[in-house]
């Protein structure tokens, strides 16, 4: 009796002595994605039958600069590739986050907010919208939904293939503070405006969800359709005019000097000055003196389309041959008050090194100009223009740089929904802004933020939250560690520590070649990730993406074998949190020898404890986890062991 009590306490004493042991396999539970199926195969690529809509805009707008207001008319071709019959679309209205009893205004805290509106009322007007399909022309009456509008159809949208075009005219105010997107901004020679979600889009229709109708609050961007933009501007005479895409009409809005100078700008390496700070209170630096001109702009195969426009503009570029031997031309466009080399002087060699990387590195660059808007905007991306401040300079414009143009990758190439997945452009975004950084100028200006240490007081801290959070759910005050850095230092991680940068840049690569200009989700990018490397992520993919876990390895122990650091060592390294990584182990020996040991994460799967022999010939001095600083580890103190004297 005695006997089998004491066993049976032993029995009942087993989960408990090996709790700890057991409290990492967390990490390595299945993570199961959703069935692959043949619009997204299980190994990560667009299925045989992956279909996504198309809008195609002819937009034609006048920009009233005496009482800065936006009008015209959006003719949308819309073709419907999905296999459902459409009975109603759904538009997106951006500019109605600016109306003072908008979501966003009403969600804007009292004190104020980066991406909200509560002293400016504006936001479309729309009576009226013209809808021809091929039996009929009528006219539908809009119904209003915050930012979105829906339009009831008389006749189905046929599926696969099926066609109708829209028609909506509109005006808008233009307000000053654009939510950090978009505005306009007084200068010595004039308003500089930065024009951004200023036309009705369709929203996107995918077989994730139907339609995207999440609200637009200011935090989370933008989801879109692919197709081809031609915009019409008229400004006033004396405007320069600069937006995505190419110029179709140079003959008509440039002078022949203007001409001649961009000529030469397309052959050079060299930024050439298309107009200078002289020219700009010259008249004859415009092709009329009066009036106004209408500037045409097309950009093909893009999401979004977004230009500026002001006479205050001094304006130059330099030319890129991309490895197709494609020509790209770099611009830069910025008031009197941003010039000199310190500052806005430097703007296109920063575009154009940015270009070229991106291109060279990753995957070609799709449109034929680059261009850098100096204005009130911080800094905010569209395919083939960004707004960055007219007050950065040196280090700071460089970064602000070379992360908006970055942004023609993640989201405008690789077209993610970032209202819903913030990390999915900001964080790879900010992944390859790191490399570039790196290499520009033989490291001129240094990434910051890039240490994985020094982002430990984050992922440790009571305010972090998963990555896997919406933008306009996440703190304010997280932004921009939860969806630029976390997820940046993440890729950077699993680029230099768990796969290593062959395997890494093979699949990121592929990942980017499948998705280009289509819509992939995250469980896309896991599975091209993990399928191309050939490694099971899921336990990375929990704890880094989905959780906010921590990371704390240490070195347990160290012992002889029959006491004998001759005859080897037995090592013992722990992982005290939920996060699990790779180890990596220098070890030094009192002759000298010093070796890494290298080991892999599925060491941890069954515990939290792991030994190993080390083939020591003399007493080990030290030996430190993770002896390059890599990874962050919340508690650095228990990662080194020392021979005590």
């Amino acid at each position: 009796m005695k006997k089998s009590f004491i066993l049976w306490c032993l029995f009942l004493s087993v989960p408990s002595l090996l709790l700890a042991q057991i409290r990492q396999t967390e990490a390595f539970r299945p993570f199961d994605m959703p069935p692959g199926n043949t619009y997204r195969t299980g190994e990560g690529s667009p299925g045989p039958d992956y279909w996504q809509n198309r809008a195609d805009y002819l937009i034609k707008v006048q920009l009233e600069d005496k009482n800065h207001a936006l009008s015209g008319q959006v003719e949308i071709t819309y073709t419907n590739y999905s296999p459902n019959d459409l009975d109603y679309v759904w538009i997106q209205l951006d500019q109605n986050l600016f109306k003072r009893g908008s979501r966003g205004a009403l969600t804007t805290p009292i004190g104020g907010a980066r991406f909200g509106n509560q002293a400016f009322d504006g936001g479309y007007t729309i009576t009226t919208i013209e809808v021809l399909d091929q039996k009929a022309s009528y006219a539908a009456r809009p119904e209003m939904n915050d930012t979105h509008m829906k339009v009831e159809l008389r006749q189905k949208l046929a599926a696969k293939g099926g066609k109708i075009t829209l028609r909506i005219p509109f005006s808008f105010s233009i307000p000053e503070y654009g939510s950090d997107r978009m505005g306009r901004l007084n200068t010595k020679h004039g308003w500089i405006y930065e024009l951004a979600q200023w036309y009705p889009r369709m929203a996107v229709y995918d077989d994730v969800n139907g339609w995207d109708i999440q609200p637009y609050l200011g935090a989370g961007e933008f989801y879109l359709n692919y197709g081809d933009i031609e915009y019409h501007v008229t400004a006033p005479w004396d405007h320069i005019v600069v937006g995505s895409g190419a110029l179709l009409n140079p003959e008509e809005v440039l002078t022949v000097e203007q001409r001649r100078r961009l000529d030469k700008a397309s052959g050079s390496k060299q930024t050439v000055m298309i107009r200078t700070a002289k020219e700009i209170t010259d008249p004859k630096s415009r092709p009329v003196q009066r009036g106004t001109l209408t500037w045409k702009y097309r950009i093909e195969n893009a999401r979004d389309a977004a230009f500026a426009s002001s006479k205050a503009f001094i304006w130059d570029a330099a030319g890129s041959t991309l490895k197709s031997g494609r020509n790209v031309l770099s611009m830069s466009v910025y008031p009197v008050e941003s010039e000199g080399i310190k500052a806005w002087g430097r703007s296109t060699e920063y575009t154009r090194y940015s270009i070229e990387f991106y291109s060279d590195k990753w995957y070609e660059y799709p449109y034929p100009t680059a261009i850098n808007v100096a204005g009130i905007v911080g800094g905010m991306e569209y395919p083939g223009v960004s707004f960055c401040s007219w007050q950065a300079t040196e280090a700071d414009l460089w970064g602000v740089t070379t992360h908006e143009f970055g942004h023609n990758w993640f989201p405008m190439i690789v077209g993610s929904n970032e209202r819903k997945h913030a990390w999915m452009d900001e964080g790879f975004n900010t992944f390859i802004n790191v490399y570039a950084s790196e290499t520009f100028n033989k490291g001129e200006y240094q990434p910051s933020r890039n240490d994985a240490r020094a982002f430990v007081a984050f992922l440790n801290g009571a305010v972090s939250e998963p990555m896997y959070t919406y933008a306009d759910q996440a703190q304010s005050f997280n932004l921009g560690n939860l969806f630029y850095y976390k997820p940046a230092i993440g890729l950077k991680i699993l680029r230099e520590v768990v796969l290593g940068e062959a395997r890494f840049d093979r699949a990121f690569q592929t990942y980017i070649e499948r998705w280009a200009f289509k819509h992939p989700t995250p469980w896309d990018f896991f599975r091209t990730m993990e399928n191309v490397s050939g490694e099971h992520l899921g336990w990375f993919w929990r704890g880094w993406f989905m959780e906010n876990w921590n990371l704390d390895q240490a070195v347990k122990e160290v012992i002889y074998k029959d006491d004998d650091p001759t005859k080897g060592s037995i090592i013992t390294i722990s992982n005290l949190d939920k996060m699990v990584m790779p180890a990596t182990i220098e070890i030094i020996e009192q002759n000298g020898t010093r070796n890494l040991v290298k080991l892999p994460v599925e060491i941890w799967m069954k515990g939290t404890h792991w030994s190993f022999e080390y083939a020591s010939t003399s007493p080990l001095t030290s030996v430190v986890l993770d002896p390059n600083q890599q990874l962050p580890d919340r508690n650095t103190d228990n990662n080194t062991w020392q021979h005590q004297k």
